[in-house]
Parts: C-alpha cells; structure tokens; sequence
C-alpha cells in the first residue's frame, strides 16, 4: 500500500446537506420545511407535543417522591481500602472520613461516608465513618480493625404551632 492508496472506508465521509440555496439543489425555496406553520419557523422544539393529543406524559400517572432532605451517602468498599493501603496511600490504624478524603480514597464526604464488604480486607484498620453494613463490620473485624460509626448529625427541632 502506497500513501496516495489511503482512502476512507465507502460512505465514512458525507457531504453536508446545504439548504435554501436555490431551485437546483432540490432543498430550495422553503428548505424542506413544507408551507407555513410553527414548525417551518426557526426556533421551534417540539418535545413531547402530539399534535394536541393528551402527551404520553401526561396520560400516565405520576409515581413516587423526592425526599427533600435526603442524605446522601459516598460509598466505599472494602476492595477500595486494601488497595490504597498496599499502594501506600492509606496509613494502617485509625482511619476517619477526613482522612479517606486526603488520601484520595473519595473526592468528597458529603453527608458522611458509607462501608460496604466488597473486596477483601488483610489490613487492621480503626475506621470511623458514617455508616457501615453488616458484611463490612464483620470483614474489618476479622483482619483486626474495629468500626465506630458517627453519631447522625442533630436535625433542626420544628416546633409544633400549638391551637
């Protein structure tokens, strides 16, 4: 093969289609738009519209609810843990949440950190973390560590308008 053989593979490259440029070009006068109408001025997003039909939207009923005070938790794993202390990363002992953040284990703490089991942990670490499951307590235990979990942070007191 010979540089002036390079070619792209057939229909790789396409012309652009040029609009409004004349009778010739066969997307003249209106640019394949049709007559008059919402839809052949610019601007127009129709999402959803069905032609005045009820949209699908809102023929179905709506489901569920957004709590909106609901914490939100960044996940670890145990996998993740063993990984940054063999890397060096991540000193053995008592580890807290601020402590995985500066290591580079999570990026942010945001309402508190949550432990889960997967992986396999060999190290003893002394974690302190928001949350845990049951699987991950039991694997720290087992390599020597121990779990103490963060008491929740209080909630503002709503005071009851008494009558």
């Amino acid at each position: 093969m010979k540089l002036h053989e390079l070619h792209d593979n057939p229909g790789a490259n396409r012309k652009k289609k040029r609009v409004a440029r004349g009778p010739g070009s066969g997307k003249g006068k209106t640019a394949g738009r049709g007559i008059k109408g919402q839809t052949s001025r610019s601007g127009v997003a129709l999402n959803g519209y069905e032609g005045g039909q009820m949209p699908l939207y809102r023929r179905l009923p709506k489901r569920g609810f957004t709590k909106p005070n609901r914490k939100e938790y960044v996940v670890v794993n145990l996998g993740q843990l063993q990984s940054f202390v063999d890397a060096g990363k991540l000193a053995a002992g008592d580890v807290t949440e601020d402590g995985l953040v500066a290591a580079g284990v999570v990026r942010r703490k945001r309402d508190g950190i949550r432990l889960l089991g997967k992986g396999e942990l060999t190290t003893a670490l002394n974690l302190t973390v928001a949350g845990a499951s049951q699987s991950a307590v039991e694997a720290v235990e087992r390599a020597g560590g121990r779990v103490t979990l963060t008491a929740p942070k209080a909630e503002p007191a709503v005071d009851a308008v008494a009558e």
